[in-house]
């Protein structure tokens, strides 16, 4: 009864189940279906393993790679054939076992052959694309009818097509694009065309007009001259008139050309000759008539400026059409520029500014040697010179280099009384051979030196003694500059790829720069302290804010080697030297380059620039 019973109750209690919850069977569907991938799942992998297992199988054991040309020992392994057969030719064994083997007791393995071959057509089909799978099967002799291959042909046929209208379609795309893109080249070109154009013709009406305001000027000169010729009584008065006039215009030239040329050691007598004779030359001019020699000299002079134009024309009209296209914001103020320098109604700054390059670059054509300094043997190692530098009045300058020696000597005795060996006035000795000077530009009497040692020394002329000695760089220090604005400040730079800033009041350094190269040369910009430009063996130019020193506040790149030597021109004009036998003049304010200068001709004398020679 009992065991009838529960044979009873089992189809009662699970048929209700089914019937009471239809949501069962899906779950069981569901579950086995996933059973199912997880099987398949495990059936790939399973025979991923085999074929991995199959392929090491495949493999020689000598090179690692699929065998070919397999062949068997008598031992039961099988190689490639070149690998057993040049394994042979050293050894005498088997690679796998060690057992004795020679070339004789190889055979040829015709199933391991014709099993590589199945194996090597399978992988090939796995990887093979659809074209080469529909090759490959009518290479093998695929039977088909002639209907399916003109479906077949019309198939490919249409699928030839789009993919040459698509090709067609992408390659006039690539050109219409092509086209788009000169065109707007083009138009941005001429557009700027137009505007320098339209520059040209500012400049050139500003210029006929200030031209033709000259020639009135002159005509009306000529016409009061010829009417104080015919009254005597204004003609006694008119040479007091020139000679003050004169006066004026004689002391200006021979100020400019005295600062430019030979700082303050002209000769007065020599200046009152010159004086003298230009009024007496203008006299005579105004009364006689221009002298035929003299106008011919000046035609001389013209023709060789225009000469120079033409030659240097490429570097002309860039400099020019890079001034105009400046903003007047963009051009340095006006107490920036050259205070002789005439501002002329109806002038662009721009083409002031680049009248003033013109007017400096065709006026002088070389240098002239005015004095050369001699100390002993030129040749002679121990009389290299490193550094040259003037003092604050330009009346002594000091040289310093390998003979571990600073020598002051008098700049008017060296101009003015040649001789064959020239003395010192102050020498002092060091203990190192000296890199660079610095003269401080409040006190006469203080200059700076940097040494092979890396030591930076501060010197007294007056007493010959040293006044403070910083022993903070590692190497060799290359460069030291004093400040202009701030005497008691200089800066230096060394070997050690730092630069450090001193104060005279402190025994240590109050900044510190650590930067990737070797620093060359450091240069404090003349209207601040704050800013001090540092050639690098990098072959850029770093230009500090000393406020903060993380990262310089701009690099100058264009130099393709080491920075030898940078030198401020004005407060925002930075002239560089390089061992690439360039010269770079930047904008430090802009952050740009402005001109670059190649082919330089270094020398040790005194120059003195000459003005254009007339041609013959």
């Amino acid at each position: 009864m009992g065991e009838s019973s529960v044979g009873a109750l089992v189809p009662s209690v699970v048929k209700p189940e089914s019937r009471a919850s239809p949501a069962a069977a899906p779950a069981v569907s569901c579950s086995g279906t996933t059973d199912a991938a997880a099987a398949e799942v495990a059936t790939a992998r399973g025979a991923a393993a085999e074929e991995a297992e199959l392929d090491k199988d495949l493999l020689c054991p000598i090179c690692m790679g699929v065998i070919k040309d397999a062949f068997l020992t008598a031992c039961g392994h099988s190689f490639c054939y070149m690998c057993i057969v040049t394994h042979l030719n050293n050894k005498s064994d088997c690679p796998c076992c060690g057992n004795y083997l020679t070339k004789s007791q190889l055979f040829p393995n015709f199933l391991l052959n014709k099993l590589l071959k199945k194996t090597s057509a399978r992988q090939i089909a796995k990887t093979a694309s659809p074209v080469e799978h529909l090759r490959l099967a009518l290479q093998q002799g695929c039977e088909m009818s002639i209907k399916e291959v003109d479906g077949l042909l019309s198939l490919l046929s249409e699928k030839k097509r789009k993919m040459e209208q698509q090709e067609a379609e992408t390659n006039m795309q690539i050109l219409l694009d092509f086209l788009h893109c000169l065109r707007k080249q083009k138009m941005d070109e001429l557009n700027e065309v137009q505007t320098d154009l339209q520059y040209i013709k500012e400049d050139i009406n500003a210029v006929e007009r200030h031209r033709i305001e000259l020639y009135r000027a002159r005509e009306r000169y000529s016409v009061k001259l010829r009417m104080l010729s015919d009254d005597p009584v204004a003609t006694k008065l008119w040479p007091s008139t020139v000679d003050k006039r004169n006066s004026i215009l004689v002391s200006s030239a021979r100020s400019s050309v005295i600062g430019m040329c030979t700082g303050n050691f002209q000769g007065k007598k020599v200046d009152m000759k010159a004086q003298i004779s230009h009024q007496v030359n203008q006299r005579k001019e105004a009364f006689n008539g221009p002298d035929p020699q003299h106008s011919l000299t000046q035609s001389g002079l013209a023709i060789a400026r225009k000469k120079r134009v033409h030659t240097q024309f490429n570097e002309l009209q860039e400099c020019y059409l890079q001034k105009r296209r400046l903003g007047p914001n963009q051009l340095h103020r006006q107490e920036d520029k050259d205070i002789n320098v005439i501002s002329r109604e109806g002038y662009h700054p721009g083409l002031e500014d680049f009248q003033s390059v013109l007017t400096t670059f065709t006026r002088y054509s070389r240098l002239r040697v005015i004095a050369e300094l001699r100390h002993g043997d030129l040749f002679h190692s121990a009389n290299i010179v490193s550094s040259i530098e003037f003092d604050r009045d330009d009346e002594l300058f000091a040289t310093a280099g390998v003979s571990k020696r600073i020598k002051v000597f008098e700049f008017s005795t060296v101009v003015n009384e040649p001789s064959d060996v020239h003395c010192p006035v102050v020498e002092m000795s060091t203990r190192s051979k000296l890199s660079c000077l610095s003269w401080n530009k409040y006190s006469k009497n203080i200059i700076a030196s940097s040494d092979y040692e890396g030591i930076v020394t501060v010197w007294d002329v007056t007493t010959r003694q040293s006044v403070m000695e910083y022993e903070e760089h590692e190497k060799r220090a290359w460069s030291v500059d004093f400040s202009q604005t701030e005497p008691s400040m200089l800066v230096s730079g060394s070997d050690d790829c730092k630069v450090k800033v001193w104060c005279m009041k402190q025994e240590a350094s109050v900044i510190n720069i650590d930067m990737k190269a070797n620093i060359c040369c450091v240069k404090y910009n003349p209207g601040s302290s704050i800013y001090v430009a540092v050639g690098s063996a990098d072959h850029h130019i770093h230009y500090f804010d000393l406020r903060n020193t993380s990262t310089p506040l701009h690099v100058c790149r264009g130099h393709r080697k080491a920075v030898s030597y940078v030198k401020f021109l004005s407060v925002n004009e930075l002239a560089s030297a390089s061992t690439d036998s360039t010269l770079r003049l930047w904008d430090v304010k802009e952050n740009c380059p402005v001109f670059v200068f190649v082919r330089l001709a270094i020398s040790l004398h005194f120059w003195m620039a000459g003005p254009v020679p007339p041609l013959n």
